[in-house]
């Protein structure tokens, strides 16, 4: 069953950033020009964003298992069209095609977790799902740097989009016969006007921290996140007096939950802009090819993998400690990679770093999601996924955006990468801060058995 989820991860998060290792090729190839490669690239990012709140909603009424199988099968459908795609223009459709399914399957994956799954054995599911959410952008990178260059059967580009379709032929096959069935809530419904606000607040805070930074700030884009915030807020405010809240407010208000949302969406959002920023120093500055820059990464991988894989087996005090430890070790890993990457042994140096970022990414992410679904209902499990998906989606733009224009208006490419790693420590620091409010409260289920925790029915 798990394999099966977090298969359906793997292609979805990869395809998030497969593509920009093989941009230029596609724009060769397909004669396009910049702005239809920009919609290649961020078009995907931006239906993913908008949808993925409304798609978390849609499982609870026509069913977890159903909703991921479509989007599954949606995907890997829209895959196979933007691999036979004749013209820029139809790759654009076919990539907003493909985030459609994306946005259905993934928020079902954590919901159909958080419903399956007990105990330590959540705690180890949710250690493997955090990894590969968070490393299937880098992976992408790698998969795509390897794939376009290797023209597979003279096909340039087009295998990055073509191999998604045996794989989710045999991935949705398999999950019709794994997956427990699970019925949709009688309760539940889609409530139009909830939909229609929260997609047009969406759209008007992605689309200009997606685009506004290539077109220099203009004044549409100021505007356009002045009104999402609005729209957002107005959003925000409708759903605490819906009769069918397309997400439940209810998931907001057991103590610990928002700031430990916050520190998973600061960390997420740090991570993604860590990645692309010295990605592009590593490209720019020191002459890595696409490929080199992506395998630079493994150590982090290394570091990310081996602590989501085994925090779970900790001492619970330890455990305990890892929400606030993480943040920090992360912070600690950037910071001595700038110092590290200008000096004439920086590779050899830049492997321990790395693997300490990683490893701290790990430690501030995994255990404090799996800590915040232990305060939140059962009930809760599609809004709380929502959240999960929808926050480091917007995190990682905003970063992207924000930090991104610090990096492009410094002097020199070393100066930019030390600017943004000195914002994101900050940050990071902040996370810290809001995950020690969480690890402060007290286990609802250690409440009810007098300190101690509930039994586990292992399954």
């Amino acid at each position: 069953m798990l394999a099966v989820l977090l298969t359906g991860q793997v292609m979805a998060s990869m395809d998030g950033s497969i593509v920009s290792v093989a941009a230029q090729t596609i724009r060769d190839d397909l004669r396009a020009d910049g702005a239809a490669i920009q919609l290649v690239v961020s078009g995907y990012l931006l239906t993913t964003g908008v949808l993925l709140v409304t798609c978390a909603r849609l499982g609870d009424v026509i069913g977890h298992r159903r909703a991921f199988l479509l989007g599954l099968a949606w995907f890997t459908g829209a895959s196979l069209l933007c691999g036979l795609a004749p013209t820029a223009a139809a790759l654009v459709l076919a990539r907003v095609a493909q985030a459609v399914g994306a946005a259905l399957l993934t928020p079902q994956i954590f919901a159909l977790i958080l419903q399956h799954f007990d105990g330590a054995a959540r705690r180890r599911a949710i250690g493997v799902y955090s990894m590969v959410l968070a490393l299937g952008v880098a992976l992408g990178q790698v998969v795509g740097g390897l794939v376009a260059g290797a023209d597979l059967f003279g096909l340039s580009w087009r295998p990055i989009f073509l191999i998604n379709v045996p794989i989710g032929v045999v991935v949705v096959a398999a999950g019709l016969r794994v997956l427990p069935g699970s019925r949709p809530d009688g309760r539940a419904r889609l409530d139009p006007a909830g939909v229609a606000v929260l997609t047009v607040a969406m759209t008007a805070l992605a689309a200009p921290l997606i685009f506004g930074p290539d077109q220099g700030w203009p004044g549409w884009a100021w505007v356009s996140l002045a009104g999402g915030v609005a729209l957002l807020a107005g959003f925000a405010w409708y759903e605490t007096r819906a009769r069918h809240p397309l997400l439940d407010p209810a998931a907001l208000r057991p103590e610990g939950v928002k700031p430990g949302l916050a520190a998973c969406w600061i960390i997420m959002g740090c991570y993604t802009v860590f990645l692309l920023i010295l990605t592009l120093h590593l490209q720019d500055a020191l002459g890595y090819s696409p490929l080199r820059a992506g395998l630079a990464f493994v150590p982090y991988t290394v570091g990310f993998g081996t602590l989501s894989l085994t925090w779970s087996r900790y001492p619970a005090r330890l455990r305990e400690a890892l929400p606030v430890a993480g943040p920090l070790a992360f912070a600690a890993g950037a910071a001595g990679t700038v110092g590290v990457v200008g000096l004439h042994w920086y590779e050899v140096g830049l492997v321990p770093l790395l693997m300490l970022a990683g490893a701290g990414h790990a430690a501030g992410y995994s255990p404090l999601i799996a800590r915040i679904t232990s305060l939140v209902e059962p009930r809760l499990a599609s809004a709380v996924s929502a959240l999960n998906s929808t926050g480091p989606v917007l995190a990682g733009v905003t970063a992207v955006a924000g930090l991104g224009s610090v990096y492009f208006a410094a002097p020199t490419s070393a100066e930019g990468l030390r600017r943004v790693v000195g914002v994101a420590v900050v940050l990071l620091l902040a996370g810290a801060v809001c995950a020690a409010r969480v690890t402060r409260v007290k286990d609802p289920a250690k409440k009810r058995y007098g300190g101690k925790r509930a039994p586990v029915h292992r399954r």
